[in-house]
């Protein structure tokens, strides 16, 4: 998550990662065509006359009005989950669902990829990967854990990618940083008690990130003075972001974490990711991908904002 993938991204933007992330995680590569080969090669899937017209409907969801997109994703969903056992239903189970999270879509969308997500694990279970579960659990077990959806599925690897957001969990309640932001000044997390805090990770090449930066800084300039903190946190150089911001007319601190130590810290492992903290320093809420501005309220009110 861009490249234009959004919350899968695990780099940067710049040099040999980077590059990698973007081409892996681009709109229709990240599970969409890639097949990983035992000699490291790529190669793109082949689709059945029953999965094109799938694959076709998925590439064009980011342009799709809100209420379409949420209609055209519950729809997908029941496509999906009609599809025989293949690892190809896996692969279009598991980009819808992070691809539905963007947004503000619905419960009830997030329900049915979830249920379509699940159907295909239990049809087609990957093996564990090299360090810890196969991502279709880690993406089902995020919808679980923070979607509040719910899903009938009994798997070991769902139990232990559960296990995993837990002990992530507990390392962001204990995390804290200080870093500067594009003018030289230092933010040190813990000595902002009293404010509410907005850290949301981002970047530059990122498409959802750029998408909700507008509501972000709408927040900002409506509740600083209420004592609401909004800090962006860019992993990427400064030449590289001054200009982006200027052009957006970001007025929001941006710090900067090139050596990723912050987002390390926080476990970051997709872009755009959100995180809030109420007045008496602790995490309030958390969102794993872009919001909407209704959505960046309702958090704000679970951190305590009247």
């Amino acid at each position: 998550m861009g490249s234009s993938q959004g919350r899968r991204d695990v780099n940067s933007a710049s040099g040999y990662n980077g590059v990698m992330t973007i081409f892996f995680h681009c709109l229709t590569a990240i599970l969409l065509f890639p097949a990983t080969l035992a000699a490291g090669q790529k190669q793109e899937a082949v689709w059945s006359e029953q999965e094109k017209p799938i694959v076709e409907r998925m590439k064009g969801l980011r342009q799709m009005p809100e209420m379409l997109r949420a209609d055209t994703t519950r729809q997908l969903a029941f496509k999906i989950r009609l599809l025989p056992k293949s690892p190809n239903k896996l692969r279009l189970a598991d980009h819808l669902a992070n691809r539905a999270t963007e947004g503000d879509l619905g419960h009830d969308t997030l329900q049915e990829v979830s249920t379509t997500l699940a159907a295909a694990l239990r049809d087609d279970p990957p093996a564990e990967e090299k360090d810890g579960p196969a991502e279709p659990y880690v993406e089902l077990a995020t919808l679980i854990r923070y979607e509040r959806v719910v899903v009938h599925l009994e798997a070991p690897a769902l139990q232990a990618a559960m296990a995993k957001l837990e002990a992530d969990d507990k390392a962001r309640r204990e995390a804290n940083f200080t870093l500067s932001d594009l003018e030289g000044k230092k933010w040190t997390l813990k000595e902002l008690q009293g404010k509410i805090v907005v850290v949301n990770f981002w970047a530059t090449w990122c498409p959802p990130c750029r998408s909700e930066i507008p509501d972000l800084q709408g927040l900002y300039g409506e509740f600083k003075d209420k004592g609401v903190v909004i800090l962006g946190i860019s992993d990427e150089e400064a030449d590289k972001v001054k200009p982006f911001i200027a052009e957006q007319n970001v007025t929001y601190p941006i710090l900067l974490d090139p050596g990723r130590k912050v987002n390390d810290a926080f476990r970051v492992q997709g872009i755009p990711r959100t995180f809030v903290y109420n007045r008496e320093g602790k995490l309030a809420t958390q969102a794993i991908d872009m919001r909407t501005r209704r959505q960046f309220l309702t958090l704000l009110r679970m951190a305590g904002l009247q």
